[in-house]
């Protein structure tokens, strides 16, 4: 008889719902999807769901529990568990968008993407979760409030602009108008206070700001930005990883000779992070070597200066994280010396 090595419990997580696929794994390394049932995303439902488990999987035996991470609809579940002492597994989205493409899933509904988070989570070896700091939640909250406040104070100065141009505008309309524009510029001061303040609290997120915010062109809110939508990179585990994330990496569909797309940032990842990278990017092609040269090279190469602004948005991007996990700060003379040095290394060859 088979025996049962490994459980795993497997979410598609909706704002209002989840759709649950249980699965095994044997000591022969023969998987089993066991069953699938939907479940109300909330308390009374996860309390549910721990029943349901119990009818199917042994309680001896330590059970994985894998998401996606699905914006904030996840989260509830994840500390509801993590409470309960389970291990809890969060995966990047785009790690299960590439596992469900090498399984051929033609039809794509709640209970497939269930199930193939499921296959994911008996075929890989998962970390597990660990909440996110709290200075790394707050600062996220803080600067997509920020962002949103920002976006609607863009429309009220469009509205304005609009109503200016009219024939005869109405002149309540544009003291009201002005009023909200005023009222969103200071609750976006305000933001930006309580960002500095508790950038000022924290000894670790403190030190990580100072070191991003060293790269040419980041300011402490784009640090600070970076560091709350990925939880102090947490959940990531290389450059290429996060660009992904980002939606910054590069997609191309070629076929054969007929069939060749142009190729293009995916933009299947997260927007704020996208965001944050364009004025930094703008920032940085105008003050320093190493950026203006990256985007003469794609300008040069393409003749497009958007797609060179990309590939100085995404450079940034990976350089957060290589100066976040190496721990040292941004030298602009970096490259001007490895150059000389290897100069001199040469010299001293010949003579």
């Amino acid at each position: 008889m088979k025996k049962v090595v490994k459980q795993v419990v497997a979410f598609d997580v909706a704002q209002n719902e989840l759709v649950v696929t249980l699965g095994r794994v044997y000591d022969d390394v023969s998987q089993e999807l066991v069953a699938s049932k939907t479940f109300a995303n909330r308390q009374g439902g996860f309390k549910a769901l721990l029943l349901w488990i119990k009818r199917f999987f042994d309680a001896e035996l330590q059970t994985l529990y894998v998401m996606e991470a699905t914006g904030v609809y996840h989260e509830s579940l994840a500390y509801f568990l993590d409470d309960q002492g389970f291990w809890v597994s969060i995966v990047l989205p785009n790690k299960i968008s590439s596992y469900m493409r090498t399984l051929q899933v033609k039809t794509i509904t709640d209970k497939t993407a269930s199930q193939a988070i499921c296959s994911f989570g008996m075929d890989r070896k998962l970390p597990r979760w660990k909440r996110p700091v709290d200075t790394y939640k707050k600062l996220r909250q803080l600067t997509r409030e920020r962002h949103q406040i920002v976006d609607q104070r863009t429309v009220a100065l469009n509205q304005m602009h609009a109503q200016k141009a009219q024939a005869e505008p109405c002149p309540s309309s544009l003291q009201r108008t002005k009023k909200l524009i005023e009222f969103l510029s200071r609750q976006e001061k305000q933001i930006i206070v309580e960002i500095t303040e508790l950038v000022k609290q924290g000894g670790e997120v403190k030190r990580a700001v100072g070191l991003i915010s060293s790269i040419t062109g980041v300011g402490e809110l784009t640090a600070a930005t970076v560091l709350g939508e990925t939880n102090g990179f947490d959940l990531i585990k290389s450059k290429k990883q996060l660009t992904s994330y980002a939606g910054l990496d590069v997609v191309e569909k070629q076929s054969g000779t007929s069939v060749k797309g142009k190729a293009k940032i995916s933009k299947r990842g997260n927007k704020y992070l996208r965001r944050a990278m364009h004025l930094p990017a703008l920032t940085a092609i105008g003050h320093d070597e190493r950026f203006k040269a990256l985007f003469a090279r794609v300008v040069a190469k393409h003749g497009i200066k958007m797609k060179a602004v990309v590939a100085v948005q995404r450079k940034l991007l990976e350089m957060t994280y290589t100066i976040f996990k190496t721990g040292t700060s941004y030298d602009k003379q970096y490259l001007q010396k490895q150059q000389n040095t290897q100069a001199e290394q040469i010299i001293k060859a010949i003579n």
